[in-house]
């Protein structure tokens, strides 16, 4: 930064440079600016004194770029327009009164929706709204105050904290459960029908990496139930249709009602977890740092 300072002598040279280029003028780079024509001149040559070229190429009633001046407005136009995108989705983000959570449909469903009645109680002042995507937003770019995300805790630009292990069982409805009769072992599974959940976008582990943590020879079938979405796999588990894998922060409401049946004795702990996700860049508001914190006492 002091290398580029001496270079440009003040950034309030680049400011005037913008203007002058943008609007092809220095008149009209005045005005916009709210300053004397003279002065717009004067930072124009202070910064083509300072780089050491010619900048604009000066008629009687007119200026024009000269080809350094093509470059460098180039690069300046294009930092203003990040800075300006950045500034402004920081000051919206700053005016909004609301919080936004982000995460998967069954997440959302299954994990966080039981739980709205009592954060309600404890942050009654707070308007939380839950948002479900089938990919992992962009925290920073879409003003997403708060986000659920599988992984390891560790993304770039972000802070994180665990609020689920990530514990794999396989699950039926109670009537497929109580069918399966020969189902003693591990092995036994590869002859109830299996429900495939193949997301387009999240990295999820399938049968193929169950089976192998049990070390059971297995070779997925071409044919079967396949869905897109974990939220229709639960679903399509509830109606009947066969075996899953459950996801046991997703599936434990769902089993204590009785609509599922899981096979805890056979949980598969893969190492990851899911994370409550939030910008290490962006300061939190006072209302989303009241949500992130009531999540992280569950």
């Amino acid at each position: 930064m002091q290398k580029l300072w001496k270079l440009v002598s003040s950034p309030r040279h680049l400011l005037v440079f913008e203007a002058a280029a943008r609007t092809g003028s220095f008149t009209r780079a005045a005005q916009e600016l709210n300053v004397q024509q003279p002065a717009v001149s004067a930072a124009i040559k202070q910064l083509e004194s300072s780089l050491g070229t010619l900048l604009f190429a000066r008629a009687h009633r007119s200026v024009t770029l000269t080809h350094a001046g093509e470059r460098l407005f180039n690069e300046v136009s294009s930092a203003f327009d990040r800075i300006h995108q950045t500034a402004n989705m920081l000051s919206q983000r700053s005016a909004q009164n609301h919080v936004t959570l982000t995460a998967s449909t069954a997440f959302a469903h299954n994990w966080m929706v039981p739980r709205l009645s009592d954060f309600h109680r404890a942050q009654p002042d707070v308007d939380l709204r839950l948002q479900t995507s089938e990919r992992e937003p962009d925290i920073d770019a879409e003003g997403i105050s708060l986000a659920i995300r599988r992984g390891n805790g560790d993304w770039p630009g972000c802070d994180s904290h665990k609020i689920a292990s990530e514990i794999i069982t396989p699950i039926a409805s109670p009537r497929v459960m109580a069918a399966a009769v020969n189902l003693t072992t591990v092995p036994n599974l590869l002859a109830q029908s299996l429900i495939h959940l193949e997301e387009p976008i999240r990295d999820r582990p399938g049968w193929t990496e169950f089976f192998a943590h049990w070390n059971v020879p297995y070779s997925e079938p071409k044919t079967g139930l396949r869905l897109n979405d974990y939220a229709l796999v639960l679903q399509a588990t509830m109606a009947g249709e066969g075996f899953a894998l459950g996801w046991h922060h997703t599936t434990t409401n769902l089993t204590s009602q009785g609509l599922l049946t899981a096979r805890n004795e056979w949980a598969w702990e893969t190492g990851a977890g899911f994370h409550l996700v939030w910008s290490s860049g962006v300061p939190l508001s006072t209302q989303a740092s009241k949500v992130r914190d009531w999540l992280i006492s569950l």
